[in-house]
Parts: structure tokens; sequence; C-alpha cells
């Protein structure tokens, strides 16, 4: 579980979310469990934390609609990857967030 300690080292600016990416294991159709060297990045994580909003060129800040402990599914090759503490993050920027899990 992610502790205030780790999710105040990394602290996202404008339009950004730090996200805990969460590691799903991967099975073919007939049930065999796929080894990590033949898995797909996963594209599901937990927002730990976001930035303040997207700054307009009028200087308004327009918030982001994720907020934090949302679990997301988000581009399979958008973001930076970052490993904290032994943790995957990905730094991604709001426009990388495809949907919401609810």
């Amino acid at each position: 579980m992610t502790t205030p300690e780790t999710a105040l080292k990394l602290k996202p600016l404008g339009d950004k979310v730090i996200v805990e990416v969460i590691d799903e294991p991967q099975t073919t159709a007939g049930g065999i469990v796929l080894p990590d060297s033949a898995k797909e990045k996963s594209q599901r994580g937990k927002v730990l934390a976001v930035g303040s909003g997207k700054l307009l060129d009028n200087g308004e800040r327009v918030p982001l609609e994720i907020k934090e402990g949302d679990t997301i599914v988000f581009a399979k090759y958008g973001g930076t990857e970052v490993n904290l503490e032994g943790k995957e993050l990905m730094i991604l920027s709001e426009r990388d967030v495809h949907a919401v899990v609810e």
C-alpha cells in the first residue's frame, strides 16, 4: 500500500498525475500464466497524486477530472516511468488518461 511519505516525495505539476501501476497477472485463453518477459505493459493504475490543473492562456486554471484514489486506464506508451522505493510509478498528463474505472 502507498504510504504518505511516498506520495509526498513526488508532487505533480499542472495537468500531471502520479499513478501506481497495477501489475495484473496475464494468462492466455487456455489459462497459461505468461512469464514476465512475455507480458504486456499494464495500462491500469491507482492515482496517488494530482497536479493543480491545466493553466490556460488567460491565466485561469482548469482543475483535473481525476482525483486521488481513482483507478484509471491510461495510454500504453504514455507517460514517464519512475521507480521510487521499489514501486513502479508513472507520471502522466491528463490527456494520457483514457478512463476512470468505477
